[in-house]
């Protein structure tokens, strides 16, 4: 048996946290037995689904390298198929045509909430004799099995059974004639030949219901893993304020796609006490059998910890390429600085995010104006002779990282200082932040004439 796993989202919004975890689960169990993975847009909900939400889908895809074999389909491109199963069920009395009106099945809902009695469809066209009323389009309902039960090893969470008389006869066919997502996602997955059905808890509940309309088609079952949910670091409901926004959001954040696929796999599942590791690892290591059965919580700060040791291990030219946009929206002049490739070397160890990365490099591209307070702390009238001197030095010596240190220290024994008296303030003249490399290794990289050009510029600030 060839595996076969799909992914199946619905084009009602981005690409979110959760529904990557399950992408990358049935990518990963696909991957490792030498399966396909399938990808399908459950776009059936003609109010919410968007042409946007469905690229998303796809991007969020794409950046995340969550390749498919097959795919992507599209359920309204499907329409056709559906009618003919929905067709071979009613021509079988297993199905049957409901002409309940939304009034009489809200009287129906609202009766039986008053009575304590959980809400669910009564059955009252199941086999009717009554005429058909003219002015209501009728729904296709299904046959649901009056008595019995539905059982099935979900691998994940186990043994599970569920009475039939806790199901009602659920829609197949709305009035429309666009399938419900209980029917449309049966006839998908028997067609596709999916052999694993790897998706959300969520959909725990849908799953008794769907395996009834496979055994009225008298199909064979796939296998069911329902993946619990993520929870914000608090317990609570993941929302945009702990997570909850699209995979792609975190592109522009500045994450890189391998911690951020890293981490999830992390959500849930594991592999020993293994934190970081590869995709060929995770798909050499991936098993079902390994997921939790307990919701997983999602923390911002162990992503934003992975995400830098991504970032240490990557390849300075990669880095430079993503590095390059926040750049040039922050007006840096690229051509004119310093090699891209070694101020990424400098900094990559000192930041989380790409974003982080660039903000750390803008003064080598533009000169920086320090605050007001860091000139009234640093740049005062007694360091300035030192600078002034520093000058005059620079002019001469060879302009390398371990020269400019030596000639800082020179300065500082010179005028009897401490290094930082003299390293600070100019650090400050010639970058206009506090927090930075090394300052000899700085210069060595911004270049002579840069740095003579923004020591001269500064001098007049010395108070």
């Amino acid at each position: 048996m060839t595996v076969r796993t799909r992914f199946a989202p619905s084009p009602t919004g981005y690409l979110h946290i959760g529904g990557a975890r399950t992408a990358l689960f049935s990518w990963a169990y696909a991957r490792k037995h030498g399966g396909k993975f399938i990808l399908r847009i459950e776009d059936t909900d003609l109010e919410r689904s968007t042409q946007q939400s469905i690229q998303a889908i796809l991007d969020g895809m794409a950046w995340l390298s969550l390749d498919y074999d097959e795919g992507p389909f599209y359920q309204m491109q499907r329409l056709a198929r559906y009618h003919q199963v929905a067709d071979h069920l009613l021509q079988n009395n297993m199905a049957y045509y409901c002409y309940a009106s939304k009034e009489e099945l809200e009287e129906m809902r609202e009766k039986q909430l008053a009575a304590g009695l959980k809400p669910r469809y009564d059955g009252r066209w199941r086999d009717s004799k009554k005429t058909p009323p003219t002015d209501v389009k009728p729904v296709l309902r299904f046959k649901n099995p009056l008595d019995g039960h539905v059982a099935f090893n979900d691998l994940i969470k186990g043994r599970i059974t569920v009475a039939n008389s806790e199901l009602d006869d659920l829609v197949l066919l709305r009035s429309d004639g666009v399938p419900t997502y209980n029917f449309s996602v049966v006839v998908d997955d028997l067609d596709m030949q999916i052999t694993h059905v790897i998706r959300g808890d969520d959909h725990v509940n849908n799953t008794p219901r769907q395996i009834n309309i496979l055994k009225a088609l008298d199909a064979s079952l796939p296998e069911y893993a329902h993946v619990p949910m993520i929870l914000g670091a608090n317990g609570e409901r993941l929302s945009k304020r702990h997570g909850a926004v699209s995979v792609m959001q975190y592109r522009d954040d500045g994450y890189l796609p391998e911690a951020l696929l890293n981490y999830l796999a992390r959500l849930g599942w594991s592999h020993g006490d293994e934190e970081i590791f590869s995709r060929e690892q995770l798909v050499e290591w991936f098993d079902l059998s390994a997921i939790s059965r307990s919701p997983a919580k999602f923390n911002p700060e162990k992503l934003l910890w992975l995400n830098q040791q991504y970032m240490k291990i990557a390849d300075n030219a990669s880095l430079s390429e993503l590095v390059l946009p926040f750049l040039n929206k922050d007006n840096c002049d690229i051509i004119k600085g310093p090699d891209l490739q070694a101020v990424v070397d400098l900094l990559k160890e000192r930041v989380n995010t790409i974003e982080e990365l660039a903000d750390a490099a803008v003064y080598f591209y533009r000169p920086l104006e320090p605050s007001d307070d860091l000139k009234s702390l640093h740049l005062t009238m007694d360091v300035k002779p030192m600078i002034i001197g520093l000058m005059e030095k620079f002019h001469q010596i060879e302009w390398t990282r371990d020269v400019i240190h030596q000639e800082i220290k020179a300065a500082a024994k010179e005028y009897d200082v401490k290094l930082p008296k003299i390293a600070m303030p100019l650090r400050i003249l010639v970058t206009g932040e506090v927090h930075t490399p090394s300052i000899d290794a700085v210069l060595a990289l911004l270049g002579r004439e840069e740095t003579l050009e923004r020591m001269n510029r500064g001098v007049g600030s010395f108070k």
